[in-house]
């Protein structure tokens, strides 16, 4: 099973240079890194798309953009 960390869904929104939705954001993660992933960040684990995107909204890493919402290098942690 692929175990993705938060940062990496944040770098593929970037490297994608479009806004999401929740929805497409979700099918664009299961195409990527396939249905079975989970994604973990330094304090998760175990978490599918849906959960992974939950996760990085309520921290505040989204940003609203017309059409959906993106992130930008400034929401990546550093450690």
């Amino acid at each position: 099973m692929n175990e993705i960390h938060g940062h990496e869904v944040m770098q593929f929104m970037i490297a994608s240079q479009q806004a999401f939705t929740r929805q497409s954001l979700e099918e664009a993660l299961i195409e990527k890194f396939g249905p079975e992933a989970r994604f973990h960040t330094c304090s998760a684990e175990g978490l599918d798309a849906a959960g992974i995107i939950r996760f990085l909204e309520e921290r505040g890493k989204f940003h609203p953009v017309d059409g959906g919402f993106t992130t930008d290098p400034s929401k990546i942690c550093n450690h």
